[in-house]
């Protein structure tokens, strides 16, 4: 909270191979990385691999007076930006990655800028 108020973030995590994965905290809980599917990120990573491991949390947004719809519409944005989406970029698996909407200025690999 900021001042008493309710602090939303859009937060992007990328993960040691460099996919990412973005989403939103409504509570400004600097403990949660999201809701990706554990099992997709899984399969990316040795048993080796598991056993020191490293993510990172970025905050690429917040506000403290958006409503949960505006929080919502960012995190879409976002998604598609970083192409967070895209089967070899990121874990996010919604909104569908659309290849035809990829963006062609968007040449962030891996969600490293």
């Amino acid at each position: 909270m900021v001042n008493g108020r309710r602090r939303a973030v859009v937060y992007r995590v990328t993960y040691p191979n460099g996919k990412i994965y973005i989403g939103k905290d409504m509570t400004d809980n600097i403990n949660y990385f999201g809701s990706a599917d554990a099992a997709l990120i899984a399969r990316d990573f040795t048993d080796e691999q598991r056993k020191d491991f490293t993510v990172r949390r970025v905050e690429l947004w917040a506000s403290t007076t958006a409503t949960e719809q505006a929080v919502n519409r960012m995190e879409v944005e976002l998604i598609r930006q970083w192409n967070a989406n895209h089967p070899d970029i990121g874990y996010n698996r919604w909104p569908r990655f659309d290849k035809d909407r990829q963006s062609a200025s968007n040449t962030c690999i891996g969600g490293i800028s």
